[in-house]
């Protein structure tokens, strides 16, 4: 599924139609979409602030293009996710276990890719259904479970493609039971919230670090049973551009621990709620680490 969010402010060249520059630089890549493109953004600006000269490749499309890029050696490094990685790119089974899952793409990346995966970093950008307070306070919503339960009295705010996946609807009907919902609506990915927002829905699909969580101050409902599969961000680096440079894992290693959840909606939302330019998001984060340090 894709991940929830279109890059509408970035009006990139396709990275591929740019050929590789030489190994003086670290061409840093993203995929498509607004928070890649943030994520990768902090990553330029970091291994920048450390002396090293980057090459930006952003917007270069799908996790298969991407992939496809690193393998070509058209890009050093991206921000990946490890359910993307795991169901999309090696079509295993969804592992719902944040450890377990990026120990298994870690060693078949490195096996299979020439790929090596660095410390990944606590946001988890999984699916979740999410509600209003209000919602939750009348309804008696805190995790899946309680949804299962509640669905008969409950109108869900979705897109299209969530009622036919495994993972989406029908997945959550077989694995948790119940889930048959008095209506159920499908709406562009951002007219969901408004649906939701507005009364007109009591609940709406979501990615877990979606900018419309914070700016709606939204709960977002426990998976109780952990069926859906973990989705950390991670920074993936061709094995031969770190035996280049390998202060890159140093650098990245160290900024990595700060991207949770709550910092990813903040951006998110600050680029597509407050219209604010990724480049000045991503500086602002970093700022904020260096902040932090005595």
């Amino acid at each position: 599924m894709n991940r929830g969010r279109a890059l509408a402010l970035v009006a990139a060249t396709p990275a591929l139609a740019r050929c590789a520059f030489g190994g003086s630089r670290v061409r840093v890549g993203s995929k498509n979409f607004t928070e890649s493109f943030v994520i990768a953004e902090i990553y330029a600006q970091a291994l920048e602030a450390a002396g090293m000269r980057v090459e930006r490749l952003f917007n270069l499309g799908s996790t298969q293009i991407a992939i496809a890029a690193m393998q070509r050696g058209n890009v050093d490094l991206y921000p990946e996710y490890t359910g993307t990685a795991l169901i999309d790119v090696l079509h295993l089974a969804p592992i719902a276990d944040p450890r377990e899952a990026y120990a298994v793409v870690s060693r078949l990346f490195r096996q299979r890719y020439r790929i090596v995966w660095l410390r990944p970093s606590p946001m988890n950008d999984s699916q979740a259904l999410a509600t209003t307070r209000q919602v939750a306070a009348s309804k008696g919503l805190a995790d899946l479970s309680d949804v299962s339960r509640a669905a008969p009295n409950l109108r869900l705010a979705t897109i299209q493609e969530f009622l036919a996946r495994p993972d989406g609807l029908p997945g959550l009907q077989k694995f948790y039971g119940g889930f048959r919902f008095a209506q159920v609506r499908t709406y562009d990915i951002a007219l969901k919230y408004s649906a939701l927002v507005e009364g007109r829905a009591d609940l709406a699909s979501a990615f877990t670090t979606d900018g419309a969580i914070a700016v709606n101050s939204l709960v977002v409902l426990r998976d109780d049973r952990h069926f859906w599969s973990a989705y950390n961000v991670a920074p993936v680096v061709r094995v031969a551009a770190l035996a280049a440079r390998p202060q890159i894992a140093r650098v990245l290693n160290a900024v990595s621990p700060a991207i949770t959840n709550g910092a990813a909606q903040t951006m998110n939302a600050a680029v597509e709620h407050l219209q604010q330019d990724p480049t000045d998001v991503a500086s602002a984060f970093l700022a904020s680490l260096r902040g932090r340090r005595p």
